[in-house]
């Protein structure tokens, strides 16, 4: 693969050139799913799940890496990206039953899901309720078990900025809060997230994906101790040193709760550490879903 964050100028298609992937819609359960893929579908399945707000290029940087020992998918979750945006608050079930219908419509029984932020929340309660349909699991600055008033008005009022007037600038403010380095944010990505985020519609979407940031709403959807304590699949909790959400001792904290769950922090990255330092995100990720 090229690595397009050595050049000049770095895309989304340029860190794709040289990879073998593909783009396609599935019914998941009645919701047009978009996707992205590599790999073969002979190899062992992985799921890779994005954030608040997020799609799929999220994991652009890690496809041609986890393509190759793995049949790894990356949706765009339910009323986010280019998947269909039904009239429903997007609570953590929600997105579960989603997860539940994806897998169903491509005849996956059984997977390895690595969630960042909210991705991470929902991998964690797929597998609680679906505990023989995950093989290994990775929290990635997973969201689901704190409650921080001020991180939750900050990812709203960015978010719903953003959707209301997806300009240039609106767009880059809300890359960058997840981003350490702020040089990280391409205009490539700017680009492609204006263009989701201009879409018929994307406004009552957002609203209705930012109903975890309304208080009495995320609390009955968070993780108690006791359910990280239940959840037994091989478990990989991920933080970095400069996440915006939390700091890297409640990643410490999750990973002491679940049953032998390893704990790794990467040095000098935000929200969005397979993005940002994606040849070390590879390298620790790929080590623990292959389990050396």
């Amino acid at each position: 693969m090229l690595t397009s964050v050595n050049l000049p100028y770095a895309s989304v298609w340029m860190d794709l050139m040289g990879v073998s992937f593909s783009q396609g819609y599935v019914d998941a359960g009645g919701v047009r799913t978009r996707y992205l893929h590599s790999g073969s579908k002979d190899q062992p399945a992985l799921f890779l799940l994005h954030g608040t707000g997020g799609h799929a290029e999220a994991y652009t940087r890690n496809l041609d890496a986890h393509g190759r020992h793995f049949s790894t998918w990356v949706p765009d979750m339910v009323g986010c990206g280019l998947s269909d945006k039904p009239p429903v608050d997007l609570e953590i079930p929600v997105y579960v039953r989603h997860l539940v219908d994806f897998m169903d419509a491509l005849g996956i029984a059984k997977a390895s899901i690595s969630g960042e932020s909210l991705g991470g929340w929902v991998a964690a309660r797929f597998a609680l309720d679906h505990p023989d349909r995950i093989d290994r699991l990775v929290l990635n600055t997973a969201g689901g078990t704190w409650s921080n008033p001020e991180v939750m008005q900050r990812v709203k009022s960015l978010s719903m900025a953003a959707v209301e007037d997806p300009s240039w600038e609106r767009i880059r403010t809300r890359l960058e809060f997840l981003m350490h380095d702020k040089s990280k944010v391409t205009d490539d990505l700017v680009a492609t997230r204006r263009t989701i985020y201009a879409q018929p519609g994307m406004v009552e979407g957002m609203r209705r994906a930012l109903v975890l940031q309304e208080m009495e709403i995320r609390q009955r959807n968070l993780l108690k101790p006791e359910d990280w304590a239940c959840i037994r699949a091989p478990t990989l909790v991920l933080w970095t040193e400069h996440d915006p959400t939390a700091p890297p001792s409640q990643g410490r904290y999750i990973a002491d709760l679940i049953p032998g769950a390893q704990f790794r922090v990467m040095e000098g990255c935000g929200h969005w550490p397979q993005y940002e330092d994606a040849e070390t995100f590879n390298r620790i990720h790929l080590d623990f879903l292959l389990g050396k």
